[in-house]
């Protein structure tokens, strides 16, 4: 069997650990504004030159801003700035949000199918005020994260499965997060943001005209497109 060493990891990579992972739950967001060395150091009951040390890498990877006299703050929402903090929890956590856009796959493609089949008027009107939406977002220079979250959601509501709809609740945020972060990606392409809004304006029509083929095929061909286009521009950079 071929076992590894075990290496203890330093102390100041833990601190940078914590802080990223607090970042890709959303209880860190940009403008936010950190303890004090000293006080995160008696937090974390760690000494204060490895927080130190750790601030002074996570201010090299642009996750925060240190401002003399003022404090450390998560860098704000720049286009630049917050397209790598977000690519951090991808390095960081790739396996999730991996592991995420295949069970949307499994989920999402389903419920496109079953929403063509069943489907209400206000279904419809749910999934088209978000597509309305995305659509302003874009003009905006948003992400309009919340409202693709919307139409996948009213999605999964015109499937008319409470347990497939309890499931994608639970998941709201992980979801939330794994797509602002793929579009943070995708975004640094200006083509992106309307091609996106196509394919969720195409899965609408199909689902519109009850037809639950052409409304499988567009769920799929969309979110394999999207994690294509993260996963594959994330290994070329890596």
């Amino acid at each position: 069997m071929d076992f590894q060493p075990i290496r203890t990891k330093k102390i100041y990579q833990e601190i940078i650990d914590q802080i990223k992972g607090l970042i890709a739950k959303g209880s860190l967001k940009p403008g936010d504004k950190l303890m004090s060395e000293r006080e995160l150091a008696e937090k974390m009951q760690v000494g204060r030159s490895a927080v130190r040390e750790a601030f002074r890498a996570l201010e090299a990877m642009k996750v925060i801003e240190i401002r003399p006299g003022e404090g450390t703050y998560i860098r704000e929402a720049s286009a630049d700035s917050i397209a790598d903090a977000l690519s951090l929890v991808l390095q960081a956590d790739q396996k999730t949000a991996s592991e995420l856009m295949e069970l949307r796959k499994i989920l999402e493609v389903e419920c496109a199918r079953l929403a063509a089949k069943r489907r209400s008027g206000r279904d419809l009107t749910a999934m088209k005020k978000a597509l309305e939406q995305m659509a302003k977002d874009i003009e905006n220079g948003d992400l309009g994260d919340r409202a693709d979250l919307a139409f996948h959601y009213s999605v999964a509501k015109a499937a008319s499965n409470t347990m497939v709809l309890r499931l994608m609740t639970t998941i709201a945020d992980t979801m939330m997060h794994v797509m602002r972060t793929a579009r943070v990606e995708l975004y640094r392409d200006p083509k992106l943001p309307h091609k996106l809004l196509q394919e969720h304006l195409i899965i609408y029509q199909a689902i519109a005209n009850s037809d639950s083929e052409a409304a499988q095929k567009a769920m799929y061909d969309h979110l394999q497109g999207i994690e294509s286009a993260v996963f594959n521009k994330k290994n070329q950079s890596s």
